[in-house]
């Protein structure tokens, strides 16, 4: 009975240590395998998602792309222009503006425009940036610096069906009729053998936390905002509380996109002013873009005052807070609106208290 109860004992223990010895084991594999995955803070460490932009990836040399936009009345509604990263609106001839979209790393855009004609100011902006400009004609100055400027390009007048298409289906002129789409600017990149990447870093730095102008100064409530560019027409922006973007507007209308119907917003807005002056019968402009002045970067209901500063044609403007600082812009898309000195700005807010800018 005796030895029944010491050999019970023995097969106990040694069950027992069996177990340790496989739970030791498997520990020690893990560990090997794994480094430190037994502990917490390792875990932590694999589990954090590092922050990366919305916008685009900060790492891709990818160049961006640049297409001239018609922005004549009779050319809406536009197609595409939620998914460029950036976007300069300038006054044209006959007091209408044109628009400028830059993309970067985007494949899916499938239908852009309408594409129109290139003016020479705008090339400032495609250099800054690096981009390849896509357009579909242009004046003998904006033709003449193109080439003199040695800017990558592609024109419609020279690949329209190849590289651009017609679509007639919304009943306008001809001469608004023309678009593109992101597959066939690649292949024209590809085709024309243009340098696809660039060394050069963007114009605007961004940041993955939310910036709050709130806190500082000089910062004013601004919840809607009025840009006068002529008589003919005026683009303005209404703050969204709840999706912290501004809903865009032109001349009084919701300004939507032709495939999604769906009115394209902006989460941060840089405005400022230039003079400009009519130089031919067309009245086709020149602008003193390059130089200093100051404007306002707008973003999550407020606005403050900046400081601007580009110093030659392919420089990048420089834009920064009154104290010297470079301003950062929030992740997310920018319009950039470069209005004449002569017409009016109006930023205001929904709050009692609020210093209404009318310039």
């Amino acid at each position: 009975m005796k030895r029944r109860k010491l050999k019970k004992s023995a097969l106990i223990v040694l069950i027992l240590l069996i177990i340790l010895i496989g739970v030791g084991s498997y520990f020690a594999i893990t560990k090997l395998f794994n480094g430190d995955e037994g502990n917490p803070k390792s875990k932590d460490k694999q589990n954090e998602v590092v922050k990366k932009l919305q916008i685009f990836d900060e790492d891709s040399n990818t160049r961006p792309i640049a297409v001239m936009i018609n922005n004549n009345h009779a050319a809406w509604p536009h197609a595409g222009l939620q998914k460029s990263f950036l976007n300069y609106e300038i006054v044209a001839e006959g007091g209408i503006t044109r628009i400028m979209a830059l993309y970067k790393d985007v494949s899916d855009v499938e239908k852009i425009g309408s594409v129109r004609s290139s003016r020479p100011y705008y090339l400032d902006y495609v250099l800054e940036n690096d981009a390849i400009y896509v357009h579909w004609g242009g004046s003998d100055q904006a033709y003449s610096d193109i080439r003199s400027l040695n800017i990558d390009h592609i024109d419609g007048m020279t690949y329209e069906g190849k590289y651009f298409f017609r679509d007639k289906s919304g009943g306008r002129a001809y001469e608004h009729t023309g678009f593109t789409k992101m597959s066939m600017i690649e292949e024209g990149i590809n085709d024309l053998d243009i340098k696809k990447t660039t060394d050069k870093k963007t114009v605007f730095n961004y940041s993955i936390d939310e910036i709050d102008l709130s806190s500082m100064s000089d910062a004013i409530k601004a919840d809607d905002i009025l840009i006068e560019y002529s008589y003919y027409h005026n683009t303005s922006y209404k703050y969204d509380e709840i999706n912290k973007v501004y809903l865009r507007t032109m001349s009084d209308k919701a300004h939507v996109d032709a495939v999604t119907s769906e009115q394209y917003t902006t989460k941060n807005i840089i405005t400022y002013k230039v003079k400009n002056k009519s130089i031919d019968s067309y009245g086709r402009q020149k602008l003193e873009n390059t130089g200093s002045g100051e404007g306002y970067y707008i973003t999550n209901g407020y606005a403050v005052p900046i400081t601007w500063e580009k110093s030659s044609r392919n420089s990048k403007t420089v834009y920064k807070y009154m104290n010297g600082e470079e301003i950062k812009l929030n992740d997310g898309n920018t319009w950039v609106q470069i209005q004449p000195t002569d017409q009016d700005l109006e930023i205001t807010g929904n709050i009692s208290n609020n210093d209404e800018v009318t310039e």
